[in-house]
């Protein structure tokens, strides 16, 4: 059975495929917070979520023509937004080290995701995070991506996704216990 999305602002996107100002200030005013938020966990920089937010609309009202309504203008605008924002982080040098010959450890080990953590330590964490680390865990978390679909964004294997996964998620866990943030 396919997938049926139903976008609610469908009016909005056509008016703004005839190039309506308007529309485009609108769709602007529902999507740039949550769009923002999702630049900003990745690039983990103020100005830079901000560029990130600005360039992806104006790709997305660029390129409207290309939307083809296949999922909701919310999903292809976020997906805009993670390549636009792994662009910056390229542009840092972010390093994504190669461990495919390195055995993992099993993940159940380390179950972050079921711990209950102060929001605002976990925040402050995160930011502490390196680059690589942060990304994968925020699309693996935060953005529900598979380590498959990580590894073709990132253009990195699918161990390497994993393993800086884990990674992440061993640094997160020593960043909070030094913070003395219970687990």
């Amino acid at each position: 059975m396919e997938t049926v999305y139903i976008d609610k602002h469908v009016s909005l996107v056509d008016e703004c495929r005839t190039g309506n100002r308007k529309a485009q200030f609108e769709l602007y005013k529902l999507y740039a917070t949550a769009m923002y938020n999702v630049a900003l966990r990745i690039v983990n920089d103020d100005a830079e979520a901000e560029d990130v937010l600005q360039e992806a609309f104006l790709d997305a009202f660029n390129r409207i023509a290309d939307f083809r309504q296949e999922t909701t203008f919310g999903l292809w605008l976020k997906q805009i937004v993670i390549n636009r924002a792994i662009n910056y982080l390229r542009k840092r040098k972010a390093e994504f080290v190669s461990l495919d010959g390195v055995e993992l450890a099993d993940e159940g080990t380390l179950d972050v995701e079921e711990t209950s953590f102060k929001v605002e330590a976990i925040k402050a964490a995160l930011n502490e995070l390196p680059d690589g680390y942060r990304v994968v865990l925020t699309l693996y978390l935060f953005e529900g991506y598979d380590h498959e679909e990580i590894a073709y964004i990132l253009k990195i294997t699918e161990n390497t996704s994993r393993s800086q996964y884990m990674r992440a998620k061993r640094k997160l866990n020593s960043l909070l216990e030094m913070k003395g943030v219970a687990r």
